[in-house]
């Protein structure tokens, strides 16, 4: 007799719906491994043939930290493109290199975390390069393509699987694990809502992770939002993964729940599906749930709700059906055609800010003195991969103008360091063999250590010269002669070790703090300071040495002297993305920093006609005045010095445009954790100063001119046409832009606002004609007094131009949109968080579960206004809802106060709320005051009578 063959299990069976083979798989699960599905590092289920999976593989502009791969522009450089085609074209290679990578390494993973569709509200927020843009609209419309390119195109099953960070509001490292944003409704809906919806329904979103924060009171991993928005914008099976560490934070730092097993269901409630937690060990992580499970605070039902999305991803992805899966022979790994595309979105990302008298581009037979920190470097950021190929501006320069025609001085301070005994820090003369880090490949790249195989520092008779940079704030680095930086590993000895700056905690820093007649040597990373011993220089708690710092040259005397015989000076400026302003911290400052600014002063004294390129991950603050050209570009991968050499030269018209607004000085800037954009008139949307450059602004080697501006109201949308012509003599990029802007609105609304763009290629004397169709949904608002999106009626101004203050062509169309109405205070009372206008107040969590309410700052004095209340024929009592201590005080119209409603002793916690009355008289339409004193929370205010 022949054997039969074992049938094959409903979920193996790639003709059967994916619902229903994840049904059949479910079923064969046991709770227990059920349970462990639900850690990052999902286990193997060897009786059933299911393979071990990992949710999370960086990718935010290539892959990363897995080793080496293409390298692309930063986030906000790719953002600074406003092309979305090429950004999916990015997309798609990303993702083609995911698979290639996984095919010979399995530890690469297919779920990938990208893109981060944050809004860059802040400018002096420290992840400022993972974002795409301050406008939700181009943040949107960038993301959406980059998850295109991700997911692919095959129908059914998809390349990798892109999930968004980081769910929600949150723009600050600065206590980011314990601080709250407070968010009102409008901001909410009209701003931080917004990127994630579009491209959550744009189709390619696998899922999204949690931030850090809390917002309104409450940590984002137990958010009603991922309930009630995020799972109502799509039919798929969204993955919701934590941030790293995030669900023991809940209990540890934030003290938001008393157990482990709570804040874990409460996660999961919520609609966490896969905790990222411990490493790769889920053994706390499963303890937890089956703790929860145990005190019956979760059912098997919940835990399979989750574990149902993560296999949904899994289908997707083709693990089960491998002879269907159109992907899995991808091979596309650092192929030409790679790494044509990262240096066209390098070239793509250069913006032109400034170019008096046609400085720019080069003649080919200029003399060009080279100098800056950022002049000879290629930088890569935490999210970056290994660089395979690398082009740094000055190598670029050489290949463009010749070595012969183009001098180089980097700028920094070269010091000696001369301990109290006389003798001088050295470097001991050995052959180092060229090691990068993290070229390896890490899961965590956090857990890479410093090199301990090179002997320390000693000291000598003449000691070793070293290059000396200030980053800012006084963080220096210190370089030995041959490239490599002073660093400190594990064993606590200092080394020139390190290839560049970098690691979750930077060991190459350090400070010179005034001690005495000389200083000491702080290491920033251990917190201790220098000392020398006979075996060595180590970092000690005990025994700090005492140096003097001898200058063998300044910075900006090299500067000087190479400038003075050049054509052109080029100063090439900008940040270490691993310094002063990364993830964990926030910038302080807009300005660059001090050394950079005496090169810059050298440069521009020693030459009038000095360039400045500032290589950077977000905006700085510089005086324009004297410089007749400024680039800027976000560090821009292995192509950024070829691409910005290929710009300077002609070769490529720059044609990115700034995604965020430039501002000129730290005074323009709202505090950092004022996530109110309307009420602090933040961003390009309210901003009412006179930005450096504004949100857009770009300049071409070419001129455009616009015209046959033509618009009018269809059924559902609105239709504008209009026309770009290429009146300069090179063939050039325009991003053309279309903003809108309510002309009479009845509440604060968006000085003008991006509605739509579109990058068009142009030779001489080309035209294009541009045709957009706007859903009437474009020109709502959220309308608090509703609780919806309305669309107000009356006339709305349409500006079509080069930048939102670069404005070309303009018309009028009056919408038919459904007329204010005042709220029904009788029928709905007043929720307290939807005021039109507060001082001195922040939202917080009304019960940890959902709901808001309204507190004052620090338990101080806060105000409220809610407009246009209907009190109908007559009220005569005012009730509100409180915990706490303190005084609500109302009035009407400004005028004295109807009734003081005081807590008469504490409430027994902050969740623990009290229904307070008073009567009043009162009747008709007013605009109500709310005066909150003291320490309680005010969740809804009711009227009767």
């Amino acid at each position: 007799m022949t054997a039969q063959t074992p049938p094959t299990p409903p979920f193996r069976d790639p003709h059967l719906p994916f619902a229903k083979r994840i049904d059949d798989l479910l079923a064969r699960l046991t709770l227990d491994e059920k349970v462990a599905f639900l850690h990052q590092y999902a286990p193997a289920v060897e009786r059933l043939g299911v393979a071990a999976f990992r949710t999370g593989q960086e990718a935010l502009h290539g892959v990363a930290w897995m080793g080496q791969a293409t390298v692309f522009p930063q986030a906000v450089g790719l953002g600074a493109t406003w092309n979305e085609d090429l950004v999916r074209r990015v997309g798609d290679a990303v993702s083609k290199e995911v698979r290639a990578m996984r095919a010979r390494d399995d530890r690469v993973g297919l779920n990938v975390w990208a893109p981060t569709v944050n809004l860059l509200r802040h400018p002096l927020w420290g992840r400022n390069e993972e974002g795409y843009s301050e406008d939700p609209k181009l943040t949107s419309a960038i993301a959406t393509a980059y998850t295109r390119g991700l997911r692919g195109d095959h129908p059914t099953y998809w390349r990798t699987a892109p999930v968004l960070k980081h769910w929600l509001a949150h723009n600050n490292e600065t206590g980011r694990d314990i601080s709250s944003s407070s968010v009102r409704p409008r901001v909410l809906h009209e701003y931080d809502l917004r990127a994630f919806r579009d491209t959550v329904e744009a189709g390619a979103v696998a899922g999204v992770m949690p931030a850090y924060n809390l917002v309104n009171g409450r940590p984002n991993h137990v958010s009603p939002y991922l309930r009630e928005h995020l799972r109502t914008w799509t039919d798929e099976d969204l993955l919701v993964c934590s941030d790293a560490g995030a669900p023991s934070n809940l209990v540890d730092s934030e003290h938001y729940f008393d157990t482990h097993e709570e804040a874990t269901a409460a996660s999961l409630l919520s609609g966490v599906d896969s905790f990222t937690d411990h490493g790769t060990d889920g053994s706390t992580i499963v303890a937890r749930v089956q703790g929860a499970l145990d005190q019956g605070l979760l059912t098997e039902a919940d835990v399979d709700a989750a574990v149902r999305r993560q296999l949904s991803v899994r289908f997707r992805l083709g693990e089960f059906d491998p002879a269907h899966d159109s992907h899995a022979d991808t091979r596309d790994f650092d192929t030409p055609a790679h790494r044509a595309l990262a240096q066209e979105a390098a070239e793509q990302a250069v913006v032109l800010l400034k170019n008096d008298d046609d400085l720019l581009p080069l003649a080919h037979d200029t003399r060009l003195a080279v100098v800056g920190l950022l002049a000879d470097e290629c930088k890569l950021d935490w999210y970056s991969g290994t660089l395979i190929h690398r082009s740094t501006p000055l190598e670029g320069l050489y290949e463009q103008f010749g070595a012969e025609r183009v001098e180089f001085a980097e700028g920094v301070d070269r010091v000696r360091l001369r301990t109290s005994q006389g003798a001088f820090l050295q470097v001991p003369l050995v052959e180092v063999a060229d090691e990068v880090r993290g070229a390896e490949g890490a899961l965590d790249p956090a857990l890479l250590a410093g090199r301990t195989d090179l002997p320390p520092l000693a000291t000598d008779d003449t000691g070793t010269e070293l290059a000396l940079v200030d980053w800012g704030e006084g963080v220096l680095t210190l370089r030995a002669p041959d490239g490599r930086y002073l660093s400190v590993a594990e064993d606590g000895y200092v080394r020139a070790s390190a290839d560049q700056p970098g690691g979750w905690v930077v060991q190459e820093t350090f400070r010179l703090e005034p001690h005495e007649n000389g200083h000491l040597l702080l290491h920033i990373g251990t917190g201790r300071h220098a000392s020398v011993a006979a075996d060595g220089v180590k970092v000690a708690e005990e025994g700090a040495e005492v140096f003097e710092l001898l200058f063998a040259e300044r910075g900006e005397d090299a500067v000087t002297r190479v400038a003075q015989a050049a054509d052109v000076v080029l100063v090439v400026a900008g940040n270490d993305p691993h310094i002063n302003g990364r993830e964990t911290e926030d910038r302080t400052t807009l300005h660059l920093p001090a050394h950079q600014q005496r090169l810059l002063r050298a440069a521009r004294a020693a030459n009038p006609k000095t360039a400045l390129a500032l290589v950077s991950a977000y905006p700085y603050t510089v005086d324009p005045a004297d410089l007749p050209a400024i680039l800027w570009t976000a560090h821009g991968g292995q192509a950024s010095g070829t691409a910005l050499a290929r710009v300077l030269a002609g070769d490529v018209s720059p044609a990115g445009r700034l995604p965020q607004t430039w501002y000129a000085a730290d005074t323009d800037l709202p505090d950092l954790l004022d996530y109110d954009v309307i009420g602090g008139r933040q961003t390009y949307l309210y901003f009412e100063g006179t930005p450096l450059f504004p949100f857009g602004h770009g300049l071409s080697y070419a001129s455009f001119s616009y015209d046959d501006l033509a618009a009018r109201v269809e059924l559902d949308a609105v239709r504008v046409q209009f026309t770009v012509t290429n009146t300069g003599d090179v063939t050039a990029d325009e991003v053309a832009q279309l903003y809108t802007r309510a002309a009479d609105p009845s509440v604060p609304r968006p000085r003008r606002e991006l509605v739509a763009h579109r990058r068009v290629t142009l030779a001489p004397g080309e035209r294009a004609e541009l045709d957009f169709r706007l859903p009437l949904s474009a020109f709502e608002f959220w309308d608090v007094a509703r609780g919806g999106h309305r669309l107000e009626p009356g006339a709305y101004d349409l500006l079509v131009g080069a930048s939102s203050e670069d404005i070309r062509l303009r018309t009028t169309v009056t919408l038919t949109g459904e007329p204010a109405a005042p709220r029904p205070l009788l029928q709905q009372g007043l929720n307290a968080a939807d005021f039109d206008e507060q001082s001195g107040s922040e939202i917080v969590d009304r019960a940890k579960a959902a709901g808001d309410a309204v507190t004052p700052i620090q338990g101080g004095t806060a105000e409220l206004t809610y407009r246009h209340c209907d009190f109908g024929a007559g009220v005569t009592e005012v009730t509100v809802e409180v915990a706490g201590e303190g005084v609500v005080e109302l009035s009407l119209d400004g005028g004295p106060a109807l009734a003081q409603l005081a807590l008469p002793a504490p409430t027994s916690g902050p969740y623990d709320y009290t229904t307070l009355g008073a009567g009043i008289v009162a009747e008709g339409v007013h605009d109500v005051h709310l005066k909150l004193r003291g320490p309680l929370r005010l969740a809804h205010v009711g009227f009767s009578g």
